[in-house]
């Protein structure tokens, strides 16, 4: 599979070689994340809506990093070896510190919700040149990063804890609570689902027996935490620490089962149900960036007109929860790319604009 590293953006539903798993897969995460952020504006609701809104904000991250270790990847492999390999890792450097400008941008308008994108940022520029490593080499370096990360961010916290809860910000004191000290999101949190996204790649996103080793190991990975819990009675695993980090694969891992699994369906009606199934998540995810940069600034103006954290809105839960994906889906079928999608891709050198077409008069 070889191409180039610059190409002409198309709209996604007209893209013939689009992988339908990480489309769809980067669906539900942002769609996760929506009721998550959402979440705020429904405060009397039922324990189960209420747990089940948890687990929704507990694998969204992790799942979008999944994906864009996916796209990653297929990028890197479309692009082929050698100097476009390059230029794909140069333009994922550029494209990441346009997240990471982004997410602080955004967490200036006034949201409730925790910005994840100079998150993202930094881990699409750390990951992708990893992404050309050998399969064997590259799960060691996942390993390394699952093992140590969690004791890592612990001794972080310790010795540089107060460069983010007090004096005055400097960019030091950002790029440590990115990488380690941030209660919501790390990098060393989100840079194994990035390389767990291209190793999934590697084996073009499994197949039937793939589904069912991802949900065989999902299952007890995600009950682990609460059986330790009650055993121990240790109420609460914090953020980044090896328990959580388990939760995070058990849910991540429920859901690409599942999606790989009804992918894998080969008989004609089950097929199209599957098919009808996934086309709203496929097209939500193409493009999730701009869905997420409008549901923050949907929110952030929520909140400028007293519809704050908190408030119990439904109204407002649907306009947040159904309303921005379907203004996505409309979008995804009459527009096509994504706004922010196109602009990163166009400032990065992804993206080549359209030339426009000459014609010759006779004379």
């Amino acid at each position: 599979m070889t191409g180039s590293a610059v190409v002409t953006p198309i709209a996604p539903r007209l893209q013939r070689d689009r992988f339908l798993v990480p489309d769809v897969a980067r669906g539900v995460a942002i769609l996760a994340m929506l009721v998550a952020h959402a979440g705020p504006l429904m405060t009397d609701q039922p324990a189960a809506t209420a747990f089940l809104q948890g687990q929704l904000n507990d694998v969204a991250s992790p799942l979008f990093a999944t994906t864009m270790g996916a796209a990653a990847a297929i990028v890197l492999a479309k692009a082929g070896p050698g100097r476009a390999a390059g230029t794909v890792i140069l333009q994922n450097v550029i494209r990441g510190a346009i997240l990471v400008l982004l997410g602080l941008v955004l967490a200036t308008w006034g949201s409730w919700i925790a910005i994840v994108l100079s998150f993202l940022g930094i881990v699409l520029a750390i990951g992708t040149p990893l992404v050309l490593l050998g399969t064997r080499a590259l799960m060691a370096v996942l390993a390394v990063v699952l093992v140590l990360g969690a004791p890592l961010n612990e001794l972080m916290l310790a010795a540089a804890g107060p460069l983010i809860t007090g004096g005055e910000r400097t960019p030091a004191s950002f790029l440590l609570e990115w990488l380690f000290l941030s209660p919501h999101y790390r990098v060393t949190n989100l840079l194994p689902w990035f390389l767990f996204g291209a190793l999934l790649f590697r084996i073009r996103f499994g197949g039937r027996r793939a589904g069912w080793i991802m949900l065989a190991v999902a299952v007890p990975a995600w009950w682990l935490g609460p059986l330790w819990r009650g055993a121990t009675g240790v109420e609460f695993s914090p953020s980044g620490s090896y328990l959580d980090t388990l939760h995070d694969a058990g849910l991540v891992l429920g859901v690409l089962g599942v999606i790989v699994l009804l992918a894998s369906l080969r008989g004609r009606r089950s097929a199209a149900v599957v098919r009808a199934v996934f086309l709203p998540f496929e097209a939500i995810g193409s493009i999730s960036l701009s869905l997420y940069v409008f549901q923050v600034a949907l929110v952030g103006w929520m909140a400028d007109n007293g519809i704050r954290y908190g408030t119990t809105d439904p109204v407002a839960w649907v306009v947040l929860v159904l309303g921005v994906p379907l203004v996505g889906i409309l979008w995804w079928r009459f527009v096509g790319k994504g706004p922010i999608e196109w602009l990163i891709g166009v400032v990065s050198g992804r993206y080549r604009p359209r030339q426009p077409v000459r014609t010759s008069t006779p004379g």
